[in-house]
């Protein structure tokens, strides 16, 4: 399935389950009480595929059908799937047709909360998570760490400077991107590159690096440290690489975007489109310089 709004990345788990299987221990449904038919729940929408008729809600109990999780159901009504948007509290109703779970019915009862880590980003609801801390140093040798940027819109990527073409190709990407945020804004948004080869990727090099590909180091932090706590960064942050014969990395490409110590978006690099992180940014920026504006409101004059 492609990537759902633009290039974020969504995650869909995909679960065509015969009633057999479901009772023989995925969730524990009894057959007898799980019969087809039509059942009422409640949970919130984790997200929504229009184009292959599909929402994932994770629901609490539905009473003689199965435990809480969080599940995919087709929507065969298109007109109900395209009302339907994360982070929506409802109320639905499953048909079990014996053989798959339809979604026919559902009644907005409510938001999801902060408290359960959603945050509006531009027009709707995304569920963000804990960005991983990290303490390492920059490309002018300076201790930095994800506390050192609190006060800013974070884009975050896992790059090496001897990468034979995507990393470089990930960071021109970052360069058009960081070109075109409003002057006004710049000040809010940090762009952070961690290098995957810190044992190749020291101060000098990363800086090096940078330079010949038109970065401004002004709200720009190329990051190394010692192996171990890299590869510790690395790890927490969810970012899968291997080193090959030849020397080379095999890693994620991916982008994130954090706020306030959290991840609200996942980008793919693959997807070379920089628009829908672009308008994120800006969307985030905007309300970081609204709050330093409403922290700071100078004397009055």
């Amino acid at each position: 399935m492609g990537l759902l709004n633009g290039s974020r990345l969504r995650v869909f788990v995909r679960l065509f389950v015969a009633v057999g299987f479901i009772a023989a221990g995925l969730c524990g449904c009894d057959r007898k009480e799980g019969g087809p038919g039509r059942y009422s729940a409640h949970g919130t929408i984790e997200d929504v595929d229009v184009e292959n008729g599909q929402v994932l809600i994770d629901h609490e109990d539905v009473g003689g059908l199965m435990p809480a999780m969080t599940m995919n159901f087709a929507v065969p009504d298109r007109a109900l799937l395209e009302r339907m948007a994360p982070g929506q509290v409802v109320d639905f109703t499953i048909h079990f047709t014996g053989h798959a779970y339809d979604v026919v019915d559902a009644k907005v009862t409510g938001e999801a909360s902060r408290e359960e880590g959603w945050f509006r980003l531009r027009e709707g609801l995304v569920r963000t998570s804990p960005a991983p801390a990290f303490d390492l140093i920059d490309q002018a040798g300076r201790p930095v760490g994800l506390a050192s940027f609190a006060d800013r819109v974070l884009v975050v990527d896992f790059i090496y400077t001897s990468c034979p073409g995507p990393c470089p190709v990930q960071t021109s990407m970052g360069v058009a991107l960081q070109r075109r945020i409003p002057e006004s804004l710049r000040e809010h948004v940090q762009f952070i590159s961690i290098s995957l080869d810190p044992a190749t990727d020291r101060p000098e090099v990363l800086e090096r690096y940078a330079l010949e590909r038109g970065v401004d180091l002004s709200n720009w932090s190329f990051l190394t440290g010692t192996t171990e706590d890299v590869a510790e960064v690395v790890r927490k942050w969810g970012i899968g690489s291997l080193r090959k014969e030849d020397g080379s990395i095999d890693h994620t490409l991916l982008r994130f975007l954090v706020k306030d110590g959290r991840i609200f978006e996942r980008y793919w690099t693959a997807e070379a489109d920089n628009e829908a992180l672009l308008a994120d940014v800006i969307a985030l920026a905007r309300e970081r310089a609204l709050a330093s504006a409403d922290e700071d409101p100078g004397d009055g004059r």
